[in-house]
């Protein structure tokens, strides 16, 4: 029994310090670090300035008001997002020194300019892989005139076509995906590839890891990729070396190295599963114990999938392999794409994704679509609201013209600072008619959207500025497939376990949150 509870003992401290770990180098290597480092340096450079050069103090801020304004005046010009050039505008002119050198800094992007070129390239010489679709969009056209546009604009505009006779299965629960997980893993016989956010070693690693392996020795080809901020607290640096010695090819996305460049911003944020080029899975779920409730963190872990089967699987491949060959030599992905069997069902599947490299918040248009042509309700599932001004105002206008708006957000946070910024623009949304409650039993990480029991998306775009405009994502729109169903039904039992959230509720936060919310708001986009 002493043994048990030692062991038990030394478990809960390991925790504690694998916590402490990963909030030292969330701040050292994230944003947070380096506006700390620059605000620092600012200070510094202040203070030697007025100790060494006092003399010449008038002229300093004569050139630096004259830069400030330079910049202020490019970003006025810039087709940019209205909410991000104020906070741009308030921190150069409000901390000249330190808003300067952070604009630069993000803005020069030497991190990943080569990086962003190589993906571009990837892109166009993969378009000749897309399947043509154009029977299909002229079917739409005269057939569905509500879908037309929206998937006219993705494909047109960035090659992620539309497909009819494709199965969908909707898991409402991380427990449910990590069941069939297992079941489709076990079958397959020529590729598998794994495509994720977040990997942490546990039960739910341990029983994919052990099915990898045995494939690999199998001969099925298996790939890995997985995002580089796990090397950070979560897996050792050179884990794609051990697991390339089990057989699998492994890569981390952009190893985050401090200081040195913006490329840790754009994160691969994405959760994709393909075997066989037969089904495909994407949704909230990562590879870690909680999206299981294996572990409990932050209470129940409300998650979300899908997996699809058919000739949409082909989109989630061909973007699988545009981001694995970012630093590879060029391969031949029509092995690949063959695509599985057509299932005669009903309705449309459209998979697409999301990249922070060409400017098109494409995550944003699908959701915005959604909300603007919602004639009944809209229904949300989002861990954080962070939203832009068009955002705001498509969730607002929607509520006001009579559309029932409703947002599940977490009740018991994992980010308390996105929290505290969530609470900030629930009086907004409350004053406009839109409804917003919390799931008590714990943390929403689901991402699903789900309108007139027609439509819906499930996939790994968040409603806050990261997922938006930072991260690489990906997502599933369903269009009267028998599935939207089951994903509206899954949000009315969830909003069983929730509490309505007032204006009153609100009034009952601790003064920090209500402070921090509000300061943080002009610092959104940047968090």
């Amino acid at each position: 029994m002493e043994h048990k509870q030692g062991g038990h003992q030394r478990h809960e401290q390991k925790e504690v310090l694998q916590k402490g770990k990963q909030g030292i180098f969330r701040i050292v290597f994230g944003r947070t670090g380096v506006v700390v480092f620059l605000l620092l340096a600012q200070l510094f450079f202040l203070f030697s300035m007025f100790q060494r050069l006092e003399q010449y103090i008038p002229y300093f801020w004569v050139a630096n008001v004259i830069l400030a304004v330079s910049i202020v005046e490019e970003l006025i010009n810039k087709d940019e997002n209205p909410t991000v050039k104020l906070t741009w505008v308030v921190l150069v002119m409000a901390l000249p020194v330190f808003g300067l050198f952070l604009y630069l800094f993000t803005r020069t992007d030497a991190g990943h300019r080569i990086r962003n070129r190589q993906l571009a390239q990837i892109i166009s010489d993969s378009r000749k892989y897309v399947p043509d679709c154009q029977a299909l969009m002229e079917r739409l056209r005269e057939e569905e005139p509500e879908l037309y546009p929206l998937a006219y604009y993705l494909k047109e505009n960035q090659d992620f076509p539309v497909y009819a006779n494709t199965r969908v299965k909707y898991f409402p629960l991380g427990e449910d995906k990590f069941a069939e997980m297992l079941v489709q893993l076990e079958s397959a016989k020529h590729f598998i590839f794994l495509e994720y956010f977040i990997v942490k070693e546990g039960y739910m690693w341990e029983r994919v890891l052990e099915i990898l392996k045995r494939k690999a020795k199998e001969g099925v080809e298996v790939r890995f990729l997985y995002d580089g901020t796990c090397a950070l607290y979560l897996l050792p640096y050179s884990y794609p070396k051990k697991l390339q010695e089990m057989g699998i090819q492994a890569k981390m996305y952009a190893p985050i190295r401090p200081f040195i460049s913006t490329h840790y911003n754009n994160r691969d944020h994405r959760k994709i599963l393909v075997i066989d080029g037969r089904v495909a899975f994407t949704g909230g779920i990562n590879i870690a114990d909680e999206y299981i409730n294996r572990k409990v963190v932050y209470g129940h872990w409300k998650d979300t999938a899908v997996m699809v089967e058919g000739e949409a699987v082909q989109s989630f491949t061909l973007m699988f392999l545009q981001l694995w060959n970012v630093d590879s030599p060029r391969e031949d992905y029509s092995p690949y794409l063959k695509g599985g069997s057509p299932a005669d069902v009903p309705g449309y599947v459209i998979p697409y994704g999301d990249t922070p490299t060409d400017h098109e918040r494409v995550g944003e248009m699908v959701y915005m679509d959604m909300i603007n042509r919602a004639e009944r309700y809209v229904h949300i599932m989002t861990p954080y609201l962070i939203p832009d001004y068009e955002l705001m105002t498509a969730l607002r206008f929607a509520a006001k013209r009579g559309v029932e708006v409703i947002l599940i957000l977490p009740h018991i946070p994992d980010k308390e600072m996105a929290f505290a910024q969530a609470h900030s623009y629930y009086p907004m949304l409350l004053d406009a008619g839109v409804r917003i409650y919390e799931y008590t039993p714990g943390f929403v990480h689901a991402k699903n959207f789900v309108s007139d029991d027609r439509k819906a998306v499930v996939g790994t775009i968040n409603l806050d500025y990261r997922s938006l405009y930072h991260h690489f994502e990906c997502g599933a729109y369903l269009y009267k497939v028998p599935q939207v169903a089951e994903i509206e039904e899954d949000f009315q039992q969830t909003l069983k376990a929730c509490q309505p959230m007032s204006k009153e509720d609100l009034k009952k936060d601790p003064l920090l949150r209500k402070l921090s919310g509000r300061l943080l708001k002009v610092l959104a986009p940047l968090m």
